[in-house]
């Protein structure tokens, strides 16, 4: 029952963008960790890639049990790199925590300090508002079980 009230609503998704954004952060600080290492190639996640099967996860979810995967690399694909169509709302859910494990490595000549502390801070951002917006839906959830138990 509880699965079914937290699967409807924005919980799932922001708790992908959570632990997308704190394995992102790890790589980060170790890129900047890791500045004036000479040959030290700096990796980092798709946030495009994330993005997509996140957004194909939450279609899944508003479409009933079945969506079409068209973006993402890591679903499930018919042997020649076509997507299969109707994967399950679990699938597609794996298919975002998939999508953290893909690490982009760059070429040495990108590494600088100014670049990696912007895209720190903005995965922190992203980071703050997935925290800000789950907070909201648990003290709403709260709220609505709240007042079912005062009927």
């Amino acid at each position: 029952m509880l699965g079914s009230v937290l699967e409807g609503s924005a919980i799932p998704a922001l708790e992908q963008t959570i632990q997308f954004a704190e394995r992102r952060h790890a790589l980060l600080a170790s890129n900047i960790a890791n500045v004036s290492t000479p040959g030290y190639k700096t990796r980092d996640l798709s946030v495009k890639n994330f993005q997509s099967s996140l957004q194909e996860a939450i279609a899944a979810t508003r479409s009933g049990d079945r969506v079409t995967s068209s973006v993402d690399s890591s679903a499930p694909s018919d042997g020649r790199g076509s997507p299969i169509a109707g994967i399950s709302k679990t699938q597609a859910m794996e298919n975002v925590r998939e999508s953290m494990k893909q690490i982009l490595f760059h070429d040495g000549s990108d590494i600088g300090l100014e670049t990696q502390v912007t895209e720190i801070s903005k995965n922190q951002s992203m980071h703050t508002m997935a925290i800000a917006v789950m907070r909201n839906q648990m003290t709403q959830l709260s709220m609505a079980i709240r007042e079912s138990v005062n009927v």
